[in-house]
């Protein structure tokens, strides 16, 4: 079986070679050469749309995309014909995003973002230590006691979702089923704004689908005390950004964290620089997918076994 592995990503598959698999290395921003063109699995990580694009239509042999992001969407949208199986990179990420997640959390509800410029002002921000030091904002300032709710709660949440708890969090799961998931209460879409009106801390790790375009909007925002927080590690298509841009310079959010945009790389005339009260990190919570090796090897053996594949999203 020829296999063909991104040049972004070592991956260990010498195995599969041993084992007379041809493991070809190829280009993520260039159309896949020619004599190529035959492989039946196609790895992904960090893909052009172009490359996709021109994957899809030129590679007809094709049996199966495994891509190592946890969004597919990027793979979904290059138009890979119905017979090829899709997989995803669920899981990988869990453990670095949800590092980010509580890394922005934080430093979202702490206002480091406040003490930063106050630094590169080489001034000793009085003002803020006493609003975080007087009884009545102690609250806003902590994750003990605070009601986390976290918008899209598979794997990455329930890596998030203790750590967040051992702080004194209390922590609710919103997705399309309600029950419970890693030992914490989930609700589905119905009650999802009685939860929104008593939330502190809103955390998005919605996937891009057309169901949740634009669905953190104006009805949400308004929907948050003006205490809350909003953070992103999700996709940057889920978020209206210019209904959060007003809500920040309006003030009926406190703050927001964004590591995914709708434009990346951020273009320096975007309004989302100069919003206020907001901290932007240039979409790295997810970079390092672990285990993808061991992921690719699976999913190859299931292939050629005919067994259920893991991750599987299409085709």
């Amino acid at each position: 079986m020829k296999i063909l592995v991104p040049d972004t990503i070592e991956l260990d598959l010498a195995h599969l070679v041993a084992a007379g698999d041809d493991v070809v290395v190829y280009a993520v921003d260039k159309p896949v050469p020619s004599e190529h063109r035959d492989a039946e699995v196609l790895v992904v990580w960090r893909n052009t749309s172009e490359n996709l694009s021109d994957a899809a239509k030129e590679m007809s042999a094709l049996r199966l995309v495994q891509t190592l992001a946890a969004g597919p969407d990027s793979v979904l949208a290059a138009g890979f014909a119905d017979n090829v199986a899709i997989t995803s990179g669920r899981s990988l990420h869990d453990g670095p995003v949800a590092e980010h997640a509580l890394a922005l959390i934080l430093a979202t509800v702490r206002r480091l973002d406040q003490l930063m410029e106050s630094q590169k002002a080489s001034s000793w921000n009085q003002a803020y230590n006493a609003a975080q030091s007087v009884p009545d904002t102690e609250h806003l300032y902590t994750l003990d006691g605070a009601k986390v709710t976290i918008w899209g709660f598979g794997s990455i949440a329930g890596r998030l979702a203790p750590l967040l708890a051992a702080l004194g969090a209390k922590v609710t799961g919103v997705a399309s089923s309600k029950g419970e998931r890693h030992g914490f209460p989930v609700v589905a879409e119905d009650e999802f704004p009685d939860v929104l009106r008593t939330t502190d801390v809103l955390v998005s790790i919605l996937p891009a689908t057309q169901d949740t375009a634009d669905a953190l909007n104006e009805e949400i925002l308004r929907s948050l005390p003006a205490s809350a927080v909003f953070v992103n590690v999700g996709r940057g298509a889920t978020v209206d950004e210019e209904a959060l841009i007003a809500a920040l310079e309006e003030g009926r959010l406190r703050a927001a964290a964004l590591d995914v945009t709708k434009d990346e790389p951020l273009p320096a005339d975007s309004k989302l620089w100069s919003a206020p009260n907001l901290i932007i990190t240039p979409h790295v919570a997810g970079n390092r997918p672990k285990g993808s090796a061991k992921l690719v090897t699976a999913n190859i053996s299931a292939l050629r076994d005919g067994k259920p594949l893991t991750n599987k999203v299409a085709g």
